[in-house]
C-alpha cells in the first residue's frame, strides 16, 4: 500500500509481517484460544499480539486515519506486510527484494525490533534497534544400526544424542560486545541505580567479569553478549519394540553479527561432536544467513525519537540496540535499505511471551505506541509541530 506524498523526499517504508509461529491450544492457558484474540485485565492475549500483530495493525490504522485527516506528506508513505517472516523469509521481503525492489525501495524502513522496556511497571527505555543477530540452524544426529529392544546394548543411538545434548547444555560462546551493544549497556547503566548500575557501565567498558554478572542477570542481556545455540526440537527411533537407528536434534542458534557462519559450525562441533554425533548445518525450515551491516543512526530520525520519547514517557531513555532475533530488516540492510526497529511497544523485563505460552500485549501500551508512531511518521514527513 502506498500512500502518495509530495516527493519532496525518498518514500518511507513502514515495515510489518502478519504471518506467526505455530501455537496448540494444548500449550496455552484452558481461557485462551492461541488464535483468537481476548481482551483480559489490560493484555490482549492471542498469538501474534506481540510479534507482529500489534505493528501491522498500527500501520494500517494510522495510514487510514492520515487519509481521513487528508494529511500531505513530502514523501510517499509505503506499508509493507510481508507474510513469510517466521516461516522462513524466502515468500517475503526477501521475494519482493528480488522480483519488486521498486514498490518498497525507500529512503529508509521503520519496522519491529525495537520495542521498549518496563521494570515492574516503570517505563525505562525505548530501544531503537539497528542491527540483529542472524540464525542458523544445525541438526545433531546419530545413526545406529538398532536391532530389537529386547536385546538392548549400549551403542543406543537416543543415549548418544542425549550425552551430545547434554555437552551442549553446559557449553556456551564467548562473551563479547560490539559498538551497538557497547552504547546499548552504556546508555542503559542511567536507568538503574547501585551495583547493577555500574556493571552495567563496565560492560560498555569490555569488563569480562561485568559481562558475567550482567548475563547472569537477565536472559536477553546474555543473548546480547554472546552467540547462543539451543535445542529446540527432538526426533528418534521408530517402533516401541526396536533400538533406534536415528536419534536427531534441532539446534538454533542467534548468531553475533561478526561470528561467521563457519565459525559457529566449527565451534559446534569440537563442543558436542564426537566419533557418535554429528553435527551438520541445515536450512530445512530455517532462514540460514550470513552476518548482516549495522544501520547508522541518522540524526534526523533520532532527534524525533527522542522528542517524541520526551513528550510521552518523561524520563524514558532513548537507547540504540541490536535485536537478539532477526527480521525482515537484515534483508533490507543488506539490500542496501537502512533499517529502524521502532515501535514504542512497551513491555515488562523478562516477560517475553513472543513465540510462547499466553502471547500477550499490553493495551495501554498498544494505544500509546499507535499514537507515539502516529506523529513520528508525521514528523518524518515534513510536519514537527
Amino acid at each position: 500500500m502506498r500512500y502518495r506524498g509530495s516527493g519532496a523526499s525518498k518514500p518511507l517504508l513502514l515495515l510489518a509481517h502478519t504471518d506467526v509461529v505455530e501455537a496448540k491450544q494444548e500449550d496455552w492457558s484452558p481461557e485462551f484460544d492461541p488464535f483468537k484474540f481476548t481482551e483480559k485485565d489490560g493484555f490482549f492475549y492471542g498469538r501474534g499480539t506481540a510479534d507482529d500483530k500489534a505493528q501491522t495493525a498500527i500501520w494500517v490504522a494510522n495510514v487510514l486515519r492520515y487519509k481521513r485527516e487528508g494529511f500531505k506528506p513530502d514523501r510517499d508513505l509505503i506499508v509493507a506486510l510481508t507474510a513469510d517472516e517466521e516461516g522462513g523469509g524466502y515468500n517475503g521481503v526477501r521475494w519482493l527484494l528480488d522480483q519488486h525492489r521498486d514498490l518498497i525501495d525507500a529512503d529508509y524502513a521503520l519496522n519491529e525490533g525495537g520495542g521498549a522496556e518496563m521494570v515492574m511497571g516503570k517505563r525505562i527505555s525505548l530501544l531503537v534497534q539497528v542491527a540483529e543477530k542472524y540464525v542458523m540452524n544445525f541438526r545433531l544426529e546419530v545413526r545406529n544400526k538398532g536391532g530389537h529392544s529386547s536385546v538392548p546394548e549400549p551403542d543406543n543411538a537416543i543415549y548418544q544424542l542425549a550425552e551430545g545434548l547434554q555437552k551442549l547444555a553446559r557449553f556456551s560462546f564467548p562473551m563479547k560486545f560490539n559498538d551497538v551493544t557497547r552504547n546499548y549497556f552504556t546508555q542503559l547503566s542511567k536507568t538503574e541505580t547501585g551495583p547493577l548500575a555500574a556493571s552495567l557501565k563496565r560492560v560498555g567498558e569490555g569488563d569480562q567479569e561485568a559481562m558475567r554478572k550482567v548475563a547472569a542477570q537477565y536472559p536477553r542481556w546474555n543473548s546480547m553478549l554472546r552467540t547462543t545455540c539451543v535445542a529446540t526440537m527432538l526426533e528418534g527411533g521408530h517402533a516401541s519394540n526396536a533400538l533406534p537407528q536415528l536419534a536427531a536434534a534441532t539446534v538454533n542458534c542467534r548468531v553475533m553479527p561478526d561470528d561467521s557462519p563457519e565459525y559457529v559450525l566449527e565451534t559446534l562441533k569440537k563442543a558436542v561432536g564426537d566419533e557418535h554425533v554429528s553435527v551438520v548445518a541445515s536450512r530445512t525450515g530455517s532462514r540460514t544467513m550470513s552476518p548482516g551491516g549495522v544501520s547508522t543512526l541518522r540524526p534526523d530520525l533520532m532527534k524525533q525519537i527522542t522528542r517524541l520519547t520526551d513528550a510521552l514517557w518523561p524520563g524514558v531513555v532513548v537507547v540504540p540496540s541490536m535485536s537478539t532475533g532477526a527480521t525482515d530488516g537484515k534483508a533490507l540492510r543488506a539490500a542496501g535499505i537502512e533499517t529502524y526497529g521502532v515501535s514504542g511497544l512497551f513491555n515488562e523485563r523478562g516477560d517475553v511471551r513472543s513465540h510462547g505460552k499466553d502471547e500477550r500485549m499490553l493495551a495501554q501500551s498498544f494505544y500509546q505506541a499507535q499514537l507515539f508512531l502516529y506523529d513520528l511518521v508525521r514528523a518524518l514527513s515534513g510536519v514537527v509541530p
